[in-house]
């Protein structure tokens, strides 16, 4: 699961996957600096991991993690093809959610695409170039389906009345995430990819006196972004590029006080981007390991299982499953039977976020 960073030239991307992954994406001031899509293995910042690890003392510790790409900064024209726009579009097609950057500082030292700070109509650049994108998908599906529908194949004829209604929301200039569908229309619509309905989080890149409270420009954002299902994150990406190069935690920490902040921004932004995948953490727990594992929001203790091996899922049993407030009340497995808050669940049991797990399997 991927989640890809955009945004037009020049807003900050790299720096934010810089930061993000401490990769070192080349980061400069003109646009087209990013050619190929640059890919960080993040790891997802989360407190449980650490208490478990000072509870039990394991050999190793295993953090969740999820892919974010750094995307080229698209222009005008992209969907024709403008800017090297098709490879970006098609970089843009293959991730599971957007993280969308937004240029919310004023510097007239770093170049503007549009030779102005306005992150309303930025956004509204990169949203129609997307929309062009999905309505020529659209319209060439449509073409293909309806010849199925006219000779009366009744799944032609219902995919097809779900292709009209994109079509229509998309002419108005809306994306595709604004409409709800049924889950036999889901089943038509999945497969095509839209870029337009996958999940979108707005960072908006501000300087470091805005870190805290934001600014003007902010709230444009959120005024303008207000009937979108989507998260609005406030970052001063620069501020916290010069914060991930400091090696001491204690630095970092004294850092982040000074302006105000009690964590980086950029953790709760790896945290939101993994919520916004669909995803949640499940652990195991042993002197040995102690791991996060990452599943879907509803999937079942068979399909948890199979994350760590096919087998798993394949030969499931039962699971053991200890809720990890009891875990940290209690303190020991043997204390937790005793209890009486050790739970053992079969086939359809779907996992909560934070589990801690035991599979029996046979194969």
């Amino acid at each position: 699961m991927k989640a890809g960073i955009v945004g037009l030239p020049n807003v900050g991307k790299s720096t934010l996957f810089n930061c993000l992954s401490n990769a070192k994406a080349q980061s400069a001031n003109f646009p087209f600096c990013t050619i190929e899509p640059n890919i960080g293995v993040v790891n997802v910042p989360d407190a449980r991991v650490a208490k478990l690890e000072a509870m039990v003392n394991p050999e190793r510790v295993v953090p969740a993690t999820v892919e974010i790409v750094d995307i080229a900064g698209l222009v005008k024209g992209a969907s024709k093809g403008e800017g090297l726009g098709n490879q970006f579009l098609g970089n843009i097609r293959e991730t599971d959610a957007i993280i969308h950057v937004l240029r919310c500082f004023d510097n007239d030292n770093i170049v503007h695409v549009d030779a102005s700070v306005d992150p309303v109509r930025d956004k509204e650049t990169i949203d129609i170039e997307l929309q062009l994108k999905d309505l020529e998908t659209a319209e060439k599906r449509i073409e293909r389906v309806k010849r199925n529908a006219k000779t009366g194949n009744k799944e032609a004829q219902a995919e097809l009345d779900v292709l009209l209604k994109i079509q229509a929301t998309l002419l108005a200039g809306r994306s595709v995430r604004t409409l709800d569908f049924s889950e036999k229309e889901e089943e038509f619509v999945k497969p095509i990819q839209f870029i337009t309905a996958k999940p979108v989080m707005y960072v908006c890149n501000v300087d470091e006196s805005a870190a805290v409270n934001g600014n003007a420009h902010v709230e444009a954002v959120k005024e303008a972004v207000k009937e979108e299902d989507a998260e609005i994150i406030v970052l001063a990406v620069g501020t916290e590029a010069d914060i991930t190069e400091l090696d001491d935690y204690e630095e970092r920490q004294i850092f982040l006080e000074d302006i105000g902040l009690t964590e980086a921004g950029s953790a709760k932004l790896i945290r939101t981007a993994y919520k916004l995948l669909n995803l949640q953490t499940y652990f195991t727990v042993g002197v040995k390991e102690v791991r996060a594992w990452t599943i879907n929001i509803g999937d079942t203790a068979p399909q948890a299982a199979g994350v760590i091996h096919t087998d798993f899922e394949k030969g499931f049993i039962r699971a053991e499953v200890i809720k990890y407030d009891d875990y940290i009340s209690y303190g020991t497995e043997s204390k937790i039977k005793e209890a009486g808050k050790l739970g053992v669940e079969g086939k359809e049991y779907v996992v909560a976020d934070g589990d801690i797990m035991n599979f029996r399997f046979n194969v």
